[in-house]
């Protein structure tokens, strides 16, 4: 991918390589929402909060989850604002507050999504992350440039659908990596 395929990753994945082992990035996969000239904003998708579950969230929101009928998981979006929460999920369910970035994925970040989720009248497939992951200006494409990032295209499949242990080895099947023979090191000549 050269620099000028890096104006707009909106909707696209992300996969750490080895060369970023700092948490919460090591072996991470993030769905970018948004890029642009003002920066980049995404959610990491297979990273399952343990310490914490949907019951305990549901205990500090203003509904009564008492009869709810999905047992739901909570994700480490990204290491920023975490106990802000997102939906992202599949675009058979758009509420008003529902962006489409792409990648079949929708966003919402609304009480009303939740609700519908935990009574069954949500959308097919769901992912709840609290926080998100965000980059300046420059700075995602700076990050890929030296080797922190790999870009594959988004999918359902990918977000909702394989095991969050799985979701980075799989992505980089998907782009054909031998991530044993990544290097992690790069310079100028």
């Amino acid at each position: 991918m050269g620099t000028s395929d890096l104006n707009n990753l909106t909707g696209c994945c992300l996969i750490s390589t080895p060369a970023l082992q700092d948490e919460p990035f090591e072996k991470s996969v993030i769905y970018i929402c948004s890029h642009g000239k003002h920066g980049a904003m995404g959610f990491v998708v297979n990273k399952k909060i343990k310490e914490f579950s949907f019951s305990d969230l549901a205990l500090q929101l203003p509904i009564n989850f008492s009869r709810m009928t999905a047992s739901l998981d909570l994700y480490r979006g990204g290491p920023l604002d975490k106990v802000r929460g997102f939906v992202l999920h599949s675009t058979d369910y758009v509420n008003s507050d529902s962006i489409t970035p792409g990648g079949g994925v929708a966003i919402s970040a609304s009480i009303d999504i939740l609700t519908d989720i935990a009574y069954g009248n949500g959308p097919k497939d769901n992912l709840i992350a609290l926080g998100y992951a965000n980059w300046a200006p420059n700075q995602l494409e700076q990050e890929i440039i030296n080797n922190m990032w790999l870009v594959v295209p988004a999918s359902p499949e990918l977000v909702f659908h394989t095991k969050d242990e799985e979701k980075w080895n799989c992505a980089l099947d998907n782009l054909g990596v031998d991530i044993t023979r990544f290097c992690t090191t790069f310079g100028r000549a």
